[in-house]
């Protein structure tokens, strides 16, 4: 069973969706992902998206419309004659006469269990708010801001220490798996969309830098969802000797003290309730390293205050 589609998509995230798409033997029609942008080192070379970088390797059209709501945008993608378009983390808005063009409709690789963090960060969220699980739902599109029916579901259990970056790429393959399977019931007729619950929504906001600095007042918990969910990217900071340091890992501490006092000489830092211990840092210049690395050149020992 082979499908006519139109793949849209921008970050690493959506990249293995692509290639298990590809892999499957189905035609892709087109791809559709933001266009490049100014970057390299001199921030003169423009930086195309991880998308269009795996789509042209692949030998595949490559589509970057600043918008889809226009009479043009719509014309070229209705002429592209689709069973099915594929969507994952694109960027863009789908209008109404884009969401009905393809003959299955669109569908879209979520990273969580909706409705539960519907939005622009749902890893980072979910991590964040301490869950126990998260997973990716196979949605097909509607008008609405992910409040499409579910057409496939599937958990994932949140361990302990594991980072957003972690669990962003096990959700990336988790999704890429899915989807084929999905297009497959959806062109059988064998899968029926399940309308998302009205009980349970919430709405994951865009990480803002402003909520990267670590509140060691917060209890230990708090303070460790907060460093894992934040890492790699935006990172959780603290100031010490002048700088930013990055938080890339921690793990739940012993002890207590006044918030942000190191409790030892391994950077077992004290909060509101209870301690973390940091595993891995990286200050602002260098890169990243463990406790231990950090330790033999910065004297943050017992009793020092981090702010």
């Amino acid at each position: 069973m082979s499908l006519r589609l139109i793949f849209m998509g921008t970050p690493d995230f959506a990249v293995p969706t692509l290639l298990a798409l590809h892999a499957a033997g189905h035609e892709i029609a087109a791809v559709y992902t933001r266009a490049a942008k100014p970057g390299g080192r001199r921030g003169l070379d423009l930086v195309p998206t991880p998308v269009e970088r795996e789509a042209t390797k692949l030998g595949l059209k490559v589509l970057t419309p600043k918008s889809l709501r226009n009479d043009e945008a719509q014309a070229e993608f209705v002429a592209l004659n689709a069973d099915a378009a594929i969507v994952v983390a694109y960027g863009l808005i789908l209008p109404k006469p884009v969401l009905e063009a393809p003959r299955l409709g669109c569908f879209n690789v979520h990273a969580s269990l909706l409705p539960r963090w519907r939005g622009a960060a749902p890893i980072h969220r979910a991590i964040m708010a301490g869950d126990a699980e998260t997973g990716v739902t196979i949605m097909q599109m509607d008008e609405g801001l992910d409040t499409g029916a579910m057409m496939m579901r599937e958990a994932m259990p949140i361990a302990a220490d594991a980072t957003t970056g972690e669990l962003h790429d096990a959700l990336a393959a988790m999704g890429a798996r899915l989807m084929p399977v999905a297009l497959a019931a959806a062109d059988r007729g064998s899968l029926k969309p399940t309308p998302q619950p009205a009980e349970g929504v919430t709405y994951a906001e865009k990480i803002a830098k402003s909520e990267a600095r670590i509140d060691w007042s917060r209890p230990a918990r708090d303070v460790h969802n907060h460093i894992r969910g934040l890492s790699p990217f935006p990172g959780a900071w603290f100031e010490f000797d002048g700088a930013r340091v990055k938080v890339l890992r921690s793990t739940l501490g012993s002890g207590s003290g006044a918030p942000g006092t190191a409790l030892d000489d391994n950077l077992t830092i004290a909060c509101g309730d209870g301690a973390v211990r940091l595993v891995q840092v990286q200050r602002e210049g260098k890169k990243a390293m463990s406790a231990e690395e950090f330790l033999r050149g910065n004297a943050l020992r017992k009793g020092t205050a981090l702010s």
